[in-house]
């Protein structure tokens, strides 16, 4: 029996001989255009489907490495140059800390014990400074590499999670036939992916930062062991590398979802949600700015009511507080100086002294009102636009012009008042 003969090797020579071998290797046209018992190529539509769901699948892969990647930009060694500068720094400046700490308790040594336990306390405390210093980036690295892991399970592991029920659906789900439907969820794929890639870049950047503050917050332990600084730098730090997990909110929907595109569409969107949210509180400092910048770009681009409430969803409304600018320092007048030196004096002596207020000076009221003129006229500028933008209220019409005001109606004059007669005496 003569073996199968490929049909594409009668287009040798041709243009079109490299294709057929590509696309259908060598198993000639799928509609049975080759010789009887020659092996059908791929069709055109099961080729679309398969392409479809490799960019499925690597959207997700894509999406899953930038929510939780397994490395960041923190250096992960001593040996990273960025690292070395700022761990030079803290640790001199410990060390610093520290021998002022002993100048001092050695001049105040007459105080006896209180010195000497603050002097004991120094000593540990800036041991364990500089310790920390060098194991920070070694235990970041080692806590991103679990969380990325336990994101990868949680996410991925098996046919109840996220990311496998929608590449299972893209094969199996009752609208998984439906053009419209497998361009929705690719659609919800990309738009993810672009929230996706807006995380990565917030959170490694803020890790980064963290990670290269380390030596020197650390460092603030030498003194005597106060922590809140440290307190404050690591609840930062943790709130960025825990960040992702706040996906788990979808997680009890999945099964809801499963086996059909348009519902695992849905949670893709929740989810673009809770990403621009993480970046709202999740990102210390410039978080709140950059979700309204991304909310402010959406909202110019498209006129989507849908899209609209997903952004603002995400990136909320909020206020701004500003803390106030440092003008010229506040002194005393000689009279309110010796008198409150002098109500020192008669408290000393027992005698009860009322305090009395301060205030500005004409000249120095002056000076202040002129600087903050511009600042005053901003605000009355903005309250007055505010108003005039206000609908009056009840629906009743605004007022009318002077030109097109009536003339008011004059009042009536009053009747006159009759007055009697004179009489003559002797008349009746």
């Amino acid at each position: 029996m003569p073996d199968k003969e490929d049909p594409c090797d009668l287009l040798k020579g041709t243009p079109g001989y490299e294709f057929c071998v590509r696309d259908n290797d060598g198993g000639g046209p799928s509609d049975g255009g080759g010789p009887p018992g020659a092996g059908g190529g791929q069709g055109l539509t099961d080729g679309a489907a398969s392409n479809v769901r490799e960019l499925a699948e690597g959207l997700i892969k894509k999406l899953q490495g930038l929510v939780a990647p397994d490395s960041t930009w923190a250096p992960e060694n001593l040996d990273s140059w960025i690292y070395q500068q700022f761990l030079w720094l803290g640790q001199h400046l410990a060390v610093a800390i520290f021998v002022c700490v002993v100048v001092v308790c050695a001049l105040t040594a007459w105080q006896g014990a209180p010195r000497l336990k603050q002097l004991g306390a120094s000593t540990g405390w800036t041991l364990a400074a500089v310790a920390g210093m060098a194991s920070v980036p070694g235990v970041v690295m080692l806590l991103n590499k679990a969380l990325s892991a336990a994101f990868t399970t949680m996410f991925s592991s098996n046919e109840s999670t996220l990311f496998v029920v929608i590449a299972k659906d893209m094969d199996d789900a009752a609208d998984a036939d439906n053009p419209l439907s497998v361009l929705l969820i690719l659609a919800a794929l990309v738009v993810a992916l672009a929230f996706a890639a807006l995380v990565f870049m917030t959170r490694n950047l803020g890790i980064l930062m963290f990670v290269c503050m380390a030596p020197l917050v650390l460092a603030s332990l030498a003194r005597g062991g106060d922590t809140s600084a440290v307190k404050a730098w690591a609840q930062r730090l943790l709130g960025l590398l825990f960040a992702p997990f706040a996906l788990l909110l979808v997680s009890p929907f999945v099964q809801l979802a499963e086996g059909a595109l348009v519902m695992d569409a849905f949670l893709l969107v929740v989810a673009d949600v809770l990403m621009l949210r993480m970046v709202f509180h999740g990102v210390p400092y410039f978080g709140p700015r950059v979700a309204g910048a991304a909310r402010a770009l959406v909202e110019r681009r498209t006129d989507n009511p849908l899209a609209r409430a997903v952004v603002r969803a995400g990136a909320p409304d909020y206020y701004e507080q500003e803390t106030t600018p440092r003008g010229p320092r506040t002194v005393d007048t000689p009279r309110r100086a010796m008198s409150q030196d002098g109500g020192v004096l008669f408290a000393a002596y027992g005698i009860k002294h009322r305090e009395q207020k301060g205030r500005l000076t004409t000249a120095s009221a002056s000076e202040k009102a002129g600087r903050d003129a511009a600042r005053t006229a901003q605000i009355s500028q903005a309250r007055r636009e505010a108003r005039g933008a206000q609908p009056a209220p009840g629906g009743a019409p605004p007022p009318r012009s002077g030109a097109n005001r009536p003339a008011p109606t004059p009042a009536p004059s009053p009747a006159p008042t009759p007055h009697p007669e004179p009489t003559t005496p002797g008349h009746p």
